[in-house]
């Protein structure tokens, strides 16, 4: 879930941000690690916790669909030598189709499960990017970095602007 979430993060965060460094030309660049903006959030944990009591109805039925088809592969290896021809193959197919069932039902929690988690989190990340626009306008950067995303090798950690977006966030500003 929460790996989800950092996911969702790296990519809707637009490029990190770090401390002022000017570059020939005057280029002023930074970088955010999001990962750790995200952690630092009530927000997003309290979006994550309601993610998480949102799911667990969806996570029994899949359990639930589970135990019918290991009561059904296990009765039918029971039986097996005992059943006609007809009997052993229909068997086998209400095996298959309850696994075929199963799966249809798991793509489609998983589509519902995507589709929810980006509602919650979306409010979160618009927060998080408006910040760091605030802070890119404020601070004249041309480029921010999120290390999170995997684009950014090495940095000197005086460029590092994760705590200012973490603290304008629980300022709520």
């Amino acid at each position: 879930m929460q790996r989800v979430i950092l996911m969702m993060c790296a990519l809707l965060i637009p490029g990190g941000i770090a401390r002022a460094q000017t570059m020939d030309g005057g280029l002023k660049i930074g970088y955010i690690n999001s990962s750790a903006i995200v952690a630092g959030s009530s927000a997003a944990l309290a979006a994550q916790e309601q993610f998480q009591r949102e799911m667990v109805p969806l996570e029994s039925e899949l359990q639930a669909m589970e135990a019918e088809i290991g009561d059904l592969m296990n009765r039918y290896q029971a039986q097996q030598v005992t059943l006609s021809p007809d009997v052993r193959r229909n068997r086998q197919q209400e095996i298959v189709q309850q696994q075929q069932q199963y799966q249809a039902r798991m793509g489609q929690i998983e589509a519902e499960a995507a589709t929810r988690q980006a509602e919650l989190v979306a409010p979160i990340m618009e927060r998080i990017n408006a910040i760091i626009q605030e802070i890119r306008s404020e601070g004249s950067y041309t480029f921010i970095f999120d290390v999170s995303a995997g684009g950014l090798i090495a940095a000197d950690e005086g460029l590092d602007l994760t705590d200012d977006v973490i603290q304008r966030l629980a300022q709520g500003g």
